[in-house]
């Protein structure tokens, strides 16, 4: 079964959404991200996606506070990313409630580190972060391109004994334009031991359906659920 995650974007301690992964088109959504995650667990959502915005600038959590937060106040299972550069704060984001944290950039500028949180805190509580342009992994809060094929990063990871990334298709991220379905295909292919966690695009209820279908392990949906393209009700289905 595949995994629905709402994500909240956090930026001045508040909900926000951007467009492409791009600060100046920002949308703010709701001003208590608390309130919008009992909703979301109100209707029957166990999972959240929660990215530390200003933290992915500062290359250090910024919004453990609203972690430790929704962690305290809800029971919701949080994986948690933005800023995570440090051992330290890694484990800040765990002692504030994660549950799993989100290795982004650093999982490309500093593997070795990455694969010793892997090993410390076991391959089920580290996911990393495949975010891509086109077939490359962008990195930098999206802003830099690197060298690296989406294919040839998570094929070095899966062999290291990473199991669980998060793909986001930045172009696609926050556009409601539909999600990178002949990507997620390929890897599926390709990589058929890595849990894929499609993330970027997701827009309809149709959307979910074709990714359940291709196998992937997980649907992180953002701006679908706040401008009203998937009701969070229609989403029982997935929830069995």
């Amino acid at each position: 079964m595949m995994e629905i995650i709402p994500a909240i974007d956090i930026i001045g301690g508040q909900c926000v959404r951007l467009s492409e992964g791009d600060f100046a088109r920002q949308t703010t959504y709701n001003s208590n991200p608390l309130e919008v995650a009992k909703m979301f667990e109100a209707n029957g959502i166990t999972r959240l996606h929660l990215v530390d915005l200003d933290g992915a600038r500062a290359k250090k959590p910024v919004n453990l506070a609203v972690l430790e937060s929704i962690a305290t106040n809800t029971n919701l299972t949080i994986d948690f990313g933005g800023g995570l550069q440090s051992d330290e704060a890694v484990q800040q984001a765990f002692d504030a409630g994660a549950k799993q944290i989100t290795a982004g950039s650093i999982a490309v500028r500093e593997p070795e580190k990455v694969k010793s949180w892997l090993i410390k805190y076991g391959a089920e509580k580290i996911i990393i972060g495949a975010d891509f342009k086109g077939t490359n992994i962008a990195i930098a809060a999206w802003t830099e391109e690197s060298q690296f094929s989406l294919q040839d990063f998570m094929a070095g990871y899966v062999k290291t004994g990473a199991k669980l990334f998060i793909c986001t298709d930045v172009s696609k991220d926050g556009m409601l334009q539909g999600p990178s379905m002949n990507t997620y295909r390929h890897l599926r292919l390709t990589l058929p031991e890595a849990g894929l966690i499609a993330s970027g695009g997701v827009t309809t209820i149709q959307d979910l359906e074709e990714l359940q279908e291709i196998g992937v392990t997980g649907a992180i949906i953002g701006k679908a659920i706040y401008e009203g393209t998937i009701d969070l009700k229609d989403l029982a289905r997935f929830l069995c």
